[in-house]
């Protein structure tokens, strides 16, 4: 049976000195609701089993080198063979054509382009990618490469495994690290939310166009009131999706109470050697608790 792969499945992993260990000690790995929906995508491929085999690959720190780039995770992964097993994870990016459609479905929902460019991850992207006919996750086993020049001939073995552990970890710690995966990173994105508008242009004795240098809060601002009211009746109180999807959505974080100022430009304002937004924030802060008052 000398060669076989069964042989080196039944062997311990040589130990490495400073692996990227999964933070993550017991249970389920990944924290917020982007990375577990991204396991949850892998399970539904039926590989739940073949993935928990490399939950202690990446408890233990096996993964050397880990690297994410456009539609590609490249890594080393130290099993039992003195040589590390190379490992590659593929998805299609999505063309310039497509995330301009994104861009623009996001730029058109006030709220979703204020947490991205606050730094957050708002739970109903992934309704707004699948509305482009783009969705955010693979859809099927098929649309991911998968790749490990270990003996196993199973997808995934246990070093694929353990990559998409660390990939999971990877997007708790950054969410635009998912949105780079499929091709676009998180400057280039928010450049570019920054500079739409979202709303329709302006005509007549409509608002007048944004100026150059306009900060985002104004040009949210100006969103909330692109369309008159009365023009927006019919559907004013409509979610836009069934209650059943509604359900399913995850929960949204809760809005901080300083967004307005992490979206703003900040002031060249300086109060005694503090900078304005410094000296606002404990305010904000102090309405946004339940008894604003209650300090004094």
């Amino acid at each position: 049976m000398s060669g076989n792969w069964w042989e080196y499945e039944s062997s311990r992993p040589i130990p490495v000195e400073g692996g990227i260990k999964a933070r993550s000690k017991r249970g389920a790995i990944g924290e917020q609701w982007w990375s577990r929906r991204f396991i949850a995508v892998l399970e539904s491929y039926g590989m739940s089993g073949r993935l928990q085999r490399g939950r202690s690959y990446a408890r233990r720190g096996q993964v050397i080198e880990f690297t994410l780039a456009a539609g590609k995770v490249t890594a080393r992964v130290q099993g039992s063979r003195p040589r590390p097993y190379q490992v590659s994870i593929t998805v299609r990016p999505l063309t310039g054509a497509q995330w301009r459609d994104v861009e623009t479905r996001l730029a058109e929902q006030a709220l979703f382009r204020a947490r991205l460019l606050a730094g957050e991850m708002p739970a109903e992207i992934e309704e707004i990618f699948a509305s482009c006919g783009t969705p955010l996750f693979p859809q099927s086993s098929s649309d991911l490469g998968m790749n490990c020049d270990c003996p196993d001939w199973g997808v995934p073995c246990k070093h694929l495994a353990a990559v998409c552990y660390v990939l999971a970890e990877a997007f708790d710690a950054d969410p635009f690290g998912m949105l780079a995966w499929r091709g676009k990173g998180r400057d280039d994105l928010l450049a570019a939310l920054r500079g739409r508008t979202g709303g329709p242009p302006a005509s007549g004795g409509g608002h007048p166009p944004q100026q150059t240098g306009t900060s985002p809060a104004l040009a949210l601002l100006s969103d909330l009131t692109a369309t008159p009211l009365g023009e927006t009746l019919g559907d004013f109180w409509s979610p836009g999706l069934s209650q059943a999807r509604l359900r399913a959505l995850p929960a949204s974080p809760a809005t901080p109470p300083d967004l307005l100022l992490r979206i703003s430009d900040p002031p060249d304002v300086e109060v005694r050697g503090k900078s304005l937004a410094d000296l606002l924030l404990p305010a904000y802060a102090r309405l946004a608790s339940p008894d604003p008052a209650g300090d004094d």
